[in-house]
Order: structure tokens, then sequence, then C-alpha cells
């Protein structure tokens, strides 16, 4: 199962603030379990301080690394030696790596060679080539409020005012859509939302529905207004599939018509 991943949490004190660590720790546990705990930096800077109680309360451990020049390069080198030596032990399926530093993209791209499990964590200035070699990309932002607002799972939390830079923006996700809902359709068009979701999730690493302002799949796909959403009862009555389909050229402008008319 996803969520028996054993994963080590490396986290960069530099790029990161002790104010997310309670949102990072909770989506890890939506992929595996956090076995390593290491964070980097410079303990004997002040501005590092505030961490002191975190790293009680979460049982991380703290890596020193002194400053030898003006630059950060020698904490991003520490953490790379530990991923390595991590990877190397053979007691992980998957890394952690939270920062908002590019710096990291060729460690991330490394461990997924390995095949590796790699999920990344930042804020929106991240760059994209670290996004794009994780398997998958958190914005500590979108965590951090919608884990503090209470969320309705089938409606819509408070939308974020702009997008990421080099995230996909809705037109580009309605037409990558559209073309996995064509390829893994049936002959009637209609394509299991499990499959599409894991697909589209493939093609944008940073993809999250949160992003949008969304707790799950399905509203944000109603949201477009550009397909159909079927549910389907199984055996289970406890369990219920959801199929999606393209809308055709008449019911799109069938759906322009009526709203014209209001």
């Amino acid at each position: 199962m996803q969520n028996d991943k054993k994963i080590a949490v490396l986290i960069d004190a530099d790029n990161v603030s002790d104010k997310y660590i309670k949102f990072i720790f909770d989506e890890i546990s939506n992929h595996g379990s956090p076995t390593f705990k290491r964070i980097y930096g410079d303990w004997t800077k002040p501005q590092l301080a505030s961490w002191k109680s975190v790293l009680l309360n979460y049982s991380i451990i703290p890596i020193q690394q002194y400053s030898y020049t003006t630059s950060k390069n020698s904490t991003d080198a520490a953490l790379i030696i530990d991923a390595m030596d991590i990877l190397y032990s053979g007691n992980v399926d998957g890394f952690c790596i939270v920062s908002s530093d590019s710096d990291f993209t060729r460690l991330a791209a490394r461990l997924r060679e390995a095949g590796m499990f790699v999920i990344g964590m930042g804020e929106k200035k991240t760059p994209s080539p670290f996004i794009s070699a994780c398997e998958k990309f958190k914005y500590l932002e979108v965590l951090a409020s919608t884990l503090n607002n209470s969320e309705e799972s089938n409606g819509a939390n408070e939308k974020q005012e702009t997008l990421k830079e080099g995230m996909a923006d809705k037109k580009e996700l309605i037409n990558t859509l559209k073309v996995i809902i064509t390829e893994t359709s049936d002959e009637d068009g209609w394509a299991f939302l499990g499959e599409v979701g894991n697909r589209l999730s493939k093609r944008y690493p940073d993809f999250d529905t949160r992003n949008y302002g969304y707790a799950k799949l399905t509203p944000f796909l109603k949201s477009l207004k550009e397909f159909e959403i079927q549910s389907r009862k199984t055996s289970d009555p406890n369990i219920t599939h959801y199929f999606i389909k393209n809308k055709s050229k008449a019911n799109t402008k069938k759906t322009a018509k009526g709203k014209n008319k209001k």
C-alpha cells in the first residue's frame, strides 16, 4: 500500500520556516511514515533559534553545518551527502526534500533514478526545475491555508489569488484532461476517474486540487464545466466509482445558451 512507504524527511532550515512543520508532517502521513527526520543548518545563527521547541516536539534531528563562506552551499552539501548515505542503506522507500532551493534538483533526479519515491515541499517561489525533478511537489502555503481552514469535501475552499508561475493554468489542464480521457476511455467515451487523476499527477508533479481551492478532484473537475461526471455503485455499498467523459460540442453549446438566457 502507498501509506506503507518508509520516507526519509530532509529539511533545509535555511529555506523553510518552522511555522510549516505541522503541515509538512500531516502531508507526509498521506504518503507514508517518516523514518529518518533530519534538518540542516548552522544552528549557531540566531535566526534559527525558533526551531528549538519544534525539533523536540517532532523528534527531528538537527545536523550542524557551519557556514564556512557567505553562501549556504555547505548546508546543501551536508543534506545531499546524507541523502545518498540513506539511499545506499536500503532502509527507505522514498524521500521528502523540504526546500525552496533549486540546488536540490539533481539530488531529486538521482533519487528517482534509483527507484525512490520523491516528494518535494517548498514555497511558491520554488524554481520549476526542482518541482519537475520530484514525483510530487506540494506548496507549503497551500498546505497551511488548506489545513488551517475547516474544509468540506464537496465544496470549494478559499481560492488562491494567483497561480504559481509554472503551474498549469486551467486552460492547459482542460486540454490535457481531454487527451487523457480520450486515451483511457471505453467505447462510450467514459474513463475511470482514478486513472485520469493518476496520469494527470504524473504529467504535472505540482498538480494538487488544493492549489485551485478545492479539497477533492471531483468538485474541481465539475467546476471546469467541460466534462461529464458519472457515479457508479459497486457490490460494496460503501464504495462508489466515478467516471469522466468529455462533453460533446453540442452539450457545451446548450450549456452556454442556457447561461445566456438567464
